[in-house]
């Protein structure tokens, strides 16, 4: 039966824990994952913009020996030609496995469940695995373990806070949303994260109050604004500036490093001179998307093979 890897909800702590293993060993030694992929090719859907999402697929399934071909469904025009499940279908004719970033979580099932070969969510409305498992792997990389750590995302409830949520409840680290009212993260998806931790003792909390996040080992930024979202800039930063992650925050929650998964606007969700800080793990985060993902690839196609 063929694995897709959608969101980790499903997953439970000792299959993520080895899969952030896999990721070190495959940062590590690649030369041991050169040929994962061989003679395989990936298609990648597209319908939203990427920098980190769609380089580091593209040069991860390479190191890995495969071949990744890039759809722009934006200036392809593939949208509303035809129906998700026929688009997936015609794919796996083709290629080994179907990379998507896509606006709605619904276009994933229908892929996964029409395509007789992997499915790997790049992002959609609620989840974000790959980018989880690259931040997951950076703060093991940073602290040298993931006990009795807490990481506090501070800003709007979305695709990245969810995943951050499910991986620290199965993973038992404690990880508190603080977000405005009304930009809470989805009450289902906190409801399963608060069941998960039962399991593996993690706090998962979340309040509209910043005093929140203190004790926390890490801060978490993300954009303000998603994607498509018309807001005008004057009404989110109204809403957001006390939200805004920067020295003083640091200072007040005594956390000791910074995260966000990028784009980054400087000195509107976070500092930019704390961007530029030791304290920041930016790039290391972005680095380790690739290692993430590839770790992702070898899992799925070594159960599928």
């Amino acid at each position: 039966m063929k694995k897709d890897l959608l969101t980790f909800k499903d997953w439970n702590a000792e299959d993520l824990a080895g899969l952030i293993g896999l990721a070190e060993s495959i940062k590590t030694t690649p030369a041991k994952y050169a040929d994962v992929l061989k003679g395989k090719s990936i298609a990648a859907i597209f319908e939203k913009p990427s920098l980190r999402t769609r380089v580091s697929f593209d040069v991860g399934i390479n190191k890995l020996g495969g071949h990744m071909v890039y759809l722009d469904v934006q200036s392809g025009k593939l949208a509303g030609r035809e129906d998700a499940k026929d688009t997936a279908a015609n794919l796996a004719c083709w290629t080994d496995g179907i990379v998507a970033r896509v606006f709605s979580h619904q276009t994933l099932v229908e892929f996964s469940e029409a395509a007789d070969i992997p499915v790997i969510n790049a992002l959609c409305d609620l989840y974000h695995p790959c980018q989880a498992i690259a931040d997951f792997l950076t703060l093991k990389e940073t602290f040298g373990s993931l006990d009795n750590l807490t990481l506090a995302y501070v800003g709007d409830g979305n695709n990245v806070t969810h995943s951050l949520m499910i991986m620290g409840a199965i993973l038992g680290v404690n990880v508190v949303s603080v977000t405005p009212e009304g930009y809470e993260v989805d009450q289902s998806i906190f409801s399963l994260c608060t069941t998960l931790a039962k399991a593996s003792g993690a706090k998962i909390t979340q309040s509209s109050d910043i005093s929140a996040a203190k004790g926390a080992n890490v801060l978490y930024a993300d954009t303000w604004l998603s994607m498509g979202d018309e807001t005008p800039l004057e009404k989110i930063k109204a809403i957001f500036d006390p939200y805004k992650v920067d020295e003083a925050m640091m200072k007040l929650t005594g956390a000791t490093h910074v995260m966000h998964c990028q784009p980054a606007h400087r000195d509107l969700e976070i500092s930019g001179t704390l961007i530029d800080s030791e304290a920041s793990l930016l790039m290391q985060q972005a680095e380790n998307r690739m290692h993430g993902q590839n770790a992702i690839l070898t899992h799925l196609f070594e159960s599928n093979s």
